[in-house]
C-alpha cells in the first residue's frame, strides 16, 4: 500500500473526486488505484470563507508502481505498513485473576487487554451500567436528588461517557489505532478512524461502551456494577486482597494484581489508599467556568458568514503576565452545560454534545491553572479540599437547590450580579441563578479570567462577547493528585497498578484508554 499526505479537496467531495485527486497526485490513472481509503481528514480554513479538506490516503497499486512512487521524493509518498496490535508475551505472575477497579476508558481497555490475554479479569464498578446511569443523570438534571454512585462522574463508561465523546489527544501512540478500531467495531461512526478531530457524541457512547463490555465478557471477563471498592488487605507489605461492598454487605476477595482506574473523582478511594500508605503526590490542575456562546456566532468567527451552518470548534490558550495559563478545554460544539456533581451539597459543571452537535449553544471549560502552592491546606490531598470548597460555595450561591451560579461575561468583568440574560441563554439544567462569580473564586482565578478574556477575544472574534454566559464551577478537568508509580507501572504498594486520569497520568478518553492498555501490558509482563 502507498500512503500519500496533503491532498487538497473541496470541502464537500465524493469518491470520484477523491479518486481523481489521488490519481493526479500519484501520476497514475484512476483505474490503477485499488482499495483506496482516507486515513486522515482535516479542515483547512486559512482562506475562509473558501474552505477545503486536506486528506491523507492509502491505496494499492501494482508492486512496481508502488516501489517507483515511494522512491520518487517529489511525490512525498511512502509505503504504508499494515497495522496489527500485538499483545505482549503473557508472563502474568499473579496467583489470582486480575481485578480492575473502574470501567471508564482506562479500566475498560485495560480489562480488554487482560481478557484478550486469557486472564478473565474481574471488573468492579461502584456505579451503575450505562443504560441505568443515563436515567439517573436525566432525573438529576430535572431536579431530582443526586445519586452519589450514579452520575456524570461515576458509572460504566466513566466521566467521558456523558461528554462530547472527543477523541483528540496531544499524544502519539500506536495503541490509538487499536482503540479506534475497537470503538468502530462496537458501533462508533467509521469516520472516527480518519477525522483529525474525531468525536462520538453522548447519545452514541453508551451503546458503544456496552458493546466493548460484551466483548470483554465473551473473553471470560466479569463485570460487577453497584459494587464499591472500600479497602485493601496487605500481606507482607504487598497487596493480598481487596474489600468490596454491595447491597448484601462487605466481602473480602483474594487479589494480588489490581489495575486501579477509578477516575479523577474517586475521592473516598484515594483517601482510603492514602491512609493505607500508598504514595500520593499533589499535582497542578485547573479550575474555572463553562463559557457558552451561540454556536452560529462561533461558526461565523471560524469559517465566515457564508459557512454559518458548518459546525465549528476551537481550542484556545493564553499565558498571562502573572505566570498562569488560561485555556479552553473539552469544547462541546452545539452542546449544553450539564450538572456533574458527585457529592451532595455541591455544584459541578461539565459539557456535553450529541453526535449531531445541533443545539443552539457551544460551550467549553475556561480554566485557570492551579499549583499546589495555591492550596491553603497542606498534605497530598489538599487539592481535593480546594476543589470541594469551590463546589460547596457554588451550591450555596446557586440557591442550595441544584441550580448553578451563572453570569453574563460583561457583568463578570464589571463585578455585578447578573439580573437578566442577553442573546445567549444558559443551557444548564436544572437551572441557573444570576450571581457575581468574583465572589466565588480566589482573586488569582477571577483576575486571571478577567485578564484572559480580551486576549482570547483577539484569537477568536466574539469569544469575549458581552452576552457570553459563564456557569460555575468547573473543577474536574483533571485529578489534583498523582498516584506515584514506578517504571513498571506499579505503585508503592506491590500489586497495585494505577492507570488513567484518576491516577494523574492521562486526560481525556483516548489518553486514558491508552494508559489503561499500557498498564495492563505491564501486568502481563510479570
Amino acid at each position: 500500500m502507498i500512503r500519500k499526505e496533503g491532498i487538497k479537496l473541496p470541502f464537500r467531495y465524493d469518491k470520484e473526486i477523491l479518486r481523481a485527486a489521488v490519481a493526479k497526485a500519484l501520476s497514475v490513472s484512476k483505474g490503477e488505484i485499488k482499495d483506496l481509503r482516507v486515513v486522515r481528514e482535516a479542515v483547512d480554513a486559512r482562506k475562509k470563507p473558501r474552505l477545503c479538506k486536506v486528506v491523507t490516503v492509502e491505496c494499492g497499486l501494482s508492486s512496481e508502481k508502488e516501489r517507483r512512487i515511494a522512491e520518487e521524493k517529489k511525490n512525498r509518498a511512502s509505503f504504508a505498513e499494515p497495522y496489527r496490535y500485538e499483545l505482549p508475551e503473557n508472563r502474568y505472575g499473579g496467583k489470582y485473576r486480575p481485578v480492575v477497579i473502574g470501567t471508564g476508558p482506562a479500566g475498560l481497555f485495560g480489562g480488554l487487554v487482560l481478557a484478550e490475554a486469557g486472564l478473565k479479569p474481574l471488573l468492579i464498578e461502584g456505579g451503575r451500567d450505562a443504560a441505568a446511569r443515563r436515567g439517573d443523570i436525566l432525573a438529576f438534571s430535572s431536579g431530582e436528588g443526586l445519586k452519589e454512585n450514579s452520575n456524570i462522574e461515576f458509572g460504566e463508561g466513566g466521566a467521558g461517557l456523558f461528554s462530547d465523546g472527543k477523541l483528540t489527544t496531544g499524544t502519539k501512540n500506536d495503541r490509538h489505532r487499536f482503540i479506534l478500531e475497537t470503538m468502530i467495531a462496537a458501533g462508533a461512526p467509521e469516520e472516527i478512524g480518519y477525522l483529525a478531530k474525531p468525536h462520538i457524541g453522548s447519545d452514541l457512547l453508551g451503546e458503544m461502551t456496552m458493546n466493548i463490555r460484551r466483548r470483554v465478557e465473551a473473553k471470560g471477563g466479569t463485570f460487577c456494577f453497584d459494587t464499591r471498592f472500600v479497602d485493601i488487605v496487605l500481606k507482607g507489605g504487598a497487596l493480598g486482597g481487596i474489600v468490596l461492598e454491595d447491597e448484601n454487605g462487605k466481602k473480602e476477595i483474594d487479589c494480588d494484581r489490581l489495575l486501579l482506574a477509578t477516575g479523577h473523582s474517586a475521592r473516598k478511594t484515594v483517601k482510603m489508599l492514602s491512609e493505607r500508605g500508598l504514595l500520593i503526590r499533589p499535582k497542578p490542575f485547573s479550575v474555572g467556568v463553562r463559557i457558552e456562546h451561540l454556536q452560529r456566532d462561533l461558526n461565523i468567527a471560524q469559517y465566515g458568514r457564508e459557512n454559518a451552518k458548518i459546525t465549528a470548534d476551537y481550542k484556545l490558550a493564553v499565558h498571562l503576565k502573572n505566570g498562569r495559563s488560561v485555556y479552553t478545554f473539552c469544547m462541546c460544539p452545539g452542546g449544553f452545560v450539564v450538572a456533574a456533581a458527585s457529592e451532595k451539597g455541591t455544584v459541578v459543571t461539565n459539557g456535553m454534545s450529541e453526535y449531531a452537535r445541533d443545539h443552539v449553544n457551544g460551550n467549553s471549560a475556561l480554566l485557570v491553572s492551579v499549583r499546589p502552592g495555591d492550596f491553603p491546606d497542606d498534605g497530598d490531598l489538599a487539592g481535593i479540599a480546594f476543589q470541594r470548597r469551590l463546589e460547596e460555595k457554588a451550591f450555596r450561591m446557586g440557591g442550595e437547590n441544584g441550580c448553578a451560579p451563572a453570569q453574563r461575561l460583561e457583568d463578570f468583568l464589571n463585578n455585578r450580579v447578573t439580573e437578566s440574560w442577553g442573546k445567549v441563554r444558559p443551557s444548564y439544567r436544572p437551572g441557573v441563578k444570576g450571581a457575581d462569580l468574583n465572589r466565588l473564586f480566589p482573586d488569582f482565578v477571577s483576575d486571571s479570567l478577567k485578564e484572559s478574556l480580551p486576549l482570547l477575544g483577539q484569537k477568536l472574534r466574539g469569544f469575549d462577547d458581552a452576552d457570553a454566559v459563564l456557569t460555575a464551577v468547573e473543577t474536574r478537568s483533571s485529578a489534583p493528585f498523582r498516584l506515584v508509580r514506578d517504571e513498571n507501572g506499579m505503585s508503592s504498594i506491590p500489586g497495585i497498578f494505577p492507570a488513567g486520569e484518576g491516577s494523574g497520568y492521562a486526560g481525556g478518553i483516548m489518553s486514558s484508554a491508552t494508559d489503561g492498555m499500557k498498564i495492563a501490558e505491564a501486568m502481563l509482563s510479570g
